[in-house]
């Protein structure tokens, strides 16, 4: 008889949805005798002998396949019982009514069958699954072909051992535990071994799996350990591991040394036993960072480097130091290919470099570097150094894998550094323009003492807007100014300048607080809509401030805040306490009243000013913070020295990293007592000038001042002259003295003189002109209750 091969050793057909045969095959016709032209085009049920399966093609709609036993008719009329298996076919939209059904069943071979023990016994030793077999004591009974090449042992010459004999550590005896518990349970068992095999350089890992060998009394036999190789597998996953963890612990801060470092501690051990990171000397120079040709030879900084070994003993460039990159050189090479390289480190390689890179070419060889992959880092189209991987313990060398992972952890660490060097030379330049809008130096003025402090925020956090000012007003007075503009960087020290300048000017003008805050804000809103009119996005600025105006002469200071905390005041014999002071809006929200306050301050009080970044600190809240400054002005003393009380504040309250700058100003006041102050009432009549003018010259000569008495009775005799004629009464002539000499007449009149230039036959107009050329400065401040003119003359030269 002839063999039933190919296409006709199995019997097809095709059934579509409503049971009518569509497709039938040569195996179909041997196993029932109909050709396909006799059953095409039928119905599937007069195939079948006797009634149909109870579970029937039209009864299986949700399944997608089928099997069970058939009986069915043969053409010539005697049963055939077959085993029928049923699947699901899906049909394309178009070609039918969804799906059909392929059956298929196996024709009856028409010779013996073949030697089916051999040919199991051919498949164990040929498997491409390493495979061995174990009797119940765990000896070795069968192993095929693979395991006797990984094993690198004939199957001759470990028949009988056991898996500890074979392979020696605790990886074999793990197994051999699990095999027992296979004997006694009959479960399978799996573990992951890392194992290192006889011939293999390195180590493998190995995912094992024991299964029962069990007879036909289901009793165990033996066991069966069938292992794959999964190292490949392994190793991608610690690449991705390492990769991620690159992710979490590279650029965790805005400090470019510190991310360096951070990418050699991630890649060392790992990826390689030793790592360094140097970056071209000239960070800062886009230009040099973007050229497209590097100097030869290459200079780099040593900016981090980490090893296995303690200490870095394979380190010869000290941290911080510049060294020559001979051009042969791994590091050379590829900043001028800009790609990663991997080198095999060999004599006659490094002798190439070796004579202008002696002691590094001699560390190489005595740590016996094998492997070495050198990564530029680049970001944003510009080189910042590379990244250097060496292998000298790990016997393997590096591979594409490693090159790829290598590249990838560099880049990252490449942005984060590029990011950190762009915010430093950002600090930088916001901590510059910073420091030259603040004071360096406080002026010289009689009213307070002060001394201040500003401390900028943590680097990651950035520069902010706060500021602090002294500024002299006229009769002896002073303004006390502390401000936070909203937000970090060079925007906000920019803003933070113009709203210090525009405090100047009002403050200049001798406006009151509650008033200069109001135009203060108005200066905000336009600050705002010129940002909005310049950018795409909202440009809303905000700000507090702090404005303060103390009088020596009447010991009065007053203040108002826009949306500022309130200052602390000490009173000699008393104790640190926060200010009632009207709480204003911040500055930008346009409309909203400002609120003064007057306070009497006794000579030798502290006031104490700051912006929330003294008191808001990371851990605790504003309240606490207020609490703890105010107990270190208690401990410190009411006469204790103010530069070591701004320093005690700072030292306490101020964690080393804060999140936000501080403005510190402390200011101890002065009193301007009856013996430096002389006042008179004005008679509203031309005949007082001469009167006043002498009162004025016996004056001086009781302050020893005879030198200033023709420059002062012409300023006061031109002062209360203009006064009389064009103000309204009442009128006070006033001079103080302090380290110069102040000139002040005062009246109920509102109108403020200016100069002009007087004609040729003007018998008036000149007055003015005499006292701006005579003194060193004058002006007119506006009060609730008229206007003051005043002059002011040097006492010593300038």
């Amino acid at each position: 008889m002839t063999q039933v091969d190919g296409e006709a050793a199995t019997a097809r057909a095709v059934v579509n949805a409503h049971g009518v045969v569509t497709g039938w095959s040569e195996g179909a016709r041997r196993l029932v005798g109909y050709r396909a032209s006799e059953v095409v085009g039928r119905s599937a049920a007069v195939l079948l002998a006797g009634e149909a399966p109870i579970v029937s093609l039209r009864s299986v709609v949700g399944l997608r396949r089928w099997n069970g036993a058939v009986d069915l008719r043969h053409r010539d009329g005697h049963l055939v019982p077959v085993s029928l298996l049923a699947h699901r076919r899906e049909m394309a939209p178009g070609d039918g009514d969804g799906h059909e059904w392929l059956l298929v069943s196996p024709v009856a071979r028409s010779r013996p069958e073949l030697d089916e023990a051999g040919l199991l016994g051919w498949s164990l030793t040929q498997s491409p699954c390493t495979m061995a077999l174990y009797d119940t004591g765990l000896r070795l009974l069968r192993v095929n072909a693979d395991m006797e090449r990984v094993m690198g042992l004939t199957e001759a010459e470990m028949r009988g051992l056991r898996a500890s004999e074979i392979v020696l550590g605790p990886e074999s005896d793990r197994t051999e535990q699990l095999m027992r518990q296979v004997l006694r349970t009959g479960e399978r068992q799996h573990l992951r071994a890392t194992l290192q095999l006889a011939g293999d350089p390195g180590e493998s890992v190995w995912s094992v799996s024991l299964a029962p060998v069990r007879d036909t009394d289901s009793t165990v036999r033996g066991v069966l350990l069938s292992a794959h190789n999964v190292t490949e597998q392994h190793l991608a996953r610690k690449r991705l591991a390492l990769i991620a963890e690159a992710g979490v612990r590279i650029g965790t801060s805005l400090d470019l040394a510190r991310t360096a470092q951070e990418l050699a501690d991630v890649a060392v051990g790992e990826l390689a036993d030793f790592v360094t990171v140097d970056l071209l000397p000239d960070i800062e120079d886009d230009r040099e960072l973007s050229a497209l040709t590097l100097p030869s030879p290459v200079l780099l900084r040593r900016v981090a480097n980490q090893s296995v070994l303690p200490g870095c003993p394979e380190a010869v460039v000290p941290l911080g130091e510049v060294a020559v990159y001979p051009d042969p050189s791994p590091a050379a090479e590829c900043l001028a290919s800009g790609r990663p390289r991997i080198h095999e480190v060999t004599r006659s390689g490094t002798a190439r470099w070796a004579a202008e890179a002696p002691e590094r070419a001699k560390r190489m060889r005595r740590f016996g570097f094998h492997s070495v992959l050198a990564v530029p880092m680049r970001t944003r189209g510009i080189t910042l150094g590379v990244a250097t991987f060496s292998r000298h313990l790990r016997p393997d060398p590096f591979e594409e894998d490693d090159l790829l992972l290598g590249q990838e952890i560099t880049a990252r660490a490449a942005l984060s550094i590029d990011n950190a060097r762009r915010y430093t030379r950002e600090r930088t330049t916001a901590l510059t323009l910073q420091s030259s809008l603040l004071p360096q130096r406080p002026p010289r003025q009689p009213a307070v003492d002060v001394a201040s402090r500003y401390r900028p925020a943590s680097a990651q956090a950035g520069v902010g807007g706060d500021w602090f000012d002294v500024i002299p007003l006229s009769g002896a007075r002073v303004a006390l100014v502390v401000g936070d503009v909203v937000g970090h960087g060079i925007q906000a020290s920019a803003a933070m300048g113009r709203l210090r300048t525009a405090v100047r000017t009002l403050a200049d003008v001798d406006l009151p607080p509650d008033e200069l805050l109001t135009h203060l804000d108005d200066v905000v809103d336009r600050l705002t809509a010129e940002a909005d009119g310049t950018s795409g996005d909202a440009g809303d600025l905000g700000a507090t401030c702090l404005y303060a105006v103390y009088d020596p002469v009447s010991r009065l200071c007053c203040m108002a805040r826009a949306g500022h905390p309130s200052p602390v005041l000490r009173r000699p014999g008393g104790e640190p306490h926060i200010l009632d002071l009207p709480a204003g809006p911040p500055l930008g929200l346009g409309g909203l009243p400002f609120e003064s306050a007057e306070f009497e301050l006794p000579e030798g009080s502290l006031l104490t000013l700051y912006t929330d970044g003294l008191v808001e600190a990371r851990g605790h809240d504003m309240d606490e913070g207020v609490d703890a400054l105010l107990d270190v002005l208690s401990r410190a003393g009411p006469a204790a020295d103010l530069e070591e009380s701004c320093d005690a504040v700072l030292h306490t309250l101020l964690p080393d990293r804060p999140v936000d700058d501080v403005a510190l100003l402390l200011a101890r006041t002065h009193a301007l007592d009856s013996a430096h102050v002389a006042a008179w009432d004005v008679r509203p009549e031309p005949s007082a000038v001469a009167e006043l003018r002498t009162a004025a010259g016996r004056q001086l000569r009781e302050w020893g001042l005879e030198e200033a008495s023709f420059v002062t009775e012409l300023v006061v005799s031109e002062l209360v002259t203009n006064a009389i004629r064009y103000g309204r009464p009442p009128i006070e002539l006033r001079l103080i003295l302090d380290r110069n000499l102040i000139c002040e007449v005062t009246d109920a009149s509102g109108t403020s003189p200016h100069l002009r230039r007087a004609r040729v036959f003007d018998e008036g107009g000149r007055g003015l002109m005499l006292v701006a050329q005579l003194t060193r400065s004058w002006g007119t401040r506006h009060t609730y209750r008229g206007k003051t003119i005043w002059a002011e003359q040097p006492l010593t030269a300038d």
